[in-house]
């Protein structure tokens, strides 16, 4: 009996702090805020704006076909980057497009999830698409600048959400 309660404190103290088992009492209640708090934490937390992403990957395209080409001093390597940004760039786009209405206030929760998969599988398809049709479009790109370009864009928007605006000191 003792080797069982002990096992059992074992387990209880590896457990996070505030961490509550399903089948605990339950005293966790939601609140919902009024519209005034709403409109407070909206304006502590605001939405990263999705044209500064897109801007902020189109940027990153142009300086690193800029650097492909003084790089190498090749322009099918400056090509090739501004390929594999456009790659990276125009799915993002389209899709955030798509997914903008399948996030509306309201939609139903599961819903928004089977938007949010379908137009990420749209972009998944047209960045491979457009990956398959470089080699036509580009007659001989420059794999390593295309690859580089896709990547440093598609990774952008990590910078744009570490760079917003967070309003801290609003109450």
């Amino acid at each position: 009996m003792t080797r069982i309660s002990s096992q059992a404190a074992r387990s209880a103290s590896r457990q996070p702090p505030g961490y509550q088992d399903a089948a605990g009492d339950g005293d966790e209640t939601f609140i919902a805020l009024s519209a005034e708090q709403a409109s407070r934490w909206r304006v502590r937390y605001p939405q990263l704006p999705l044209a500064r992403v897109l801007l902020m990957q189109v940027a990153t395209g142009a300086v690193v076909m800029v650097l492909a080409w003084l790089l190498t001093g090749q322009p099918q390597a400056a090509w090739s980057a501004g390929y594999g940004a456009l790659a990276g760039v125009l799915p993002a786009a389209l899709a955030a497009k798509g997914m903008s209405r399948w996030a509306a206030p309201g939609f139903p929760p599961g819903a928004a999830l089977a938007g949010f998969l379908l137009w990420e599988a749209v972009k998944l398809i047209l960045a491979v698409g457009m990956l398959m049709a470089a080699p036509k479009i580009l007659e001989a790109p420059n794999w390593p600048a295309l690859l580089i370009g896709l990547a440093l864009t598609i990774k952008m928007y990590w910078v744009g959400l570490v760079l917003r605006p967070v309003n801290v000191g609003t109450k």
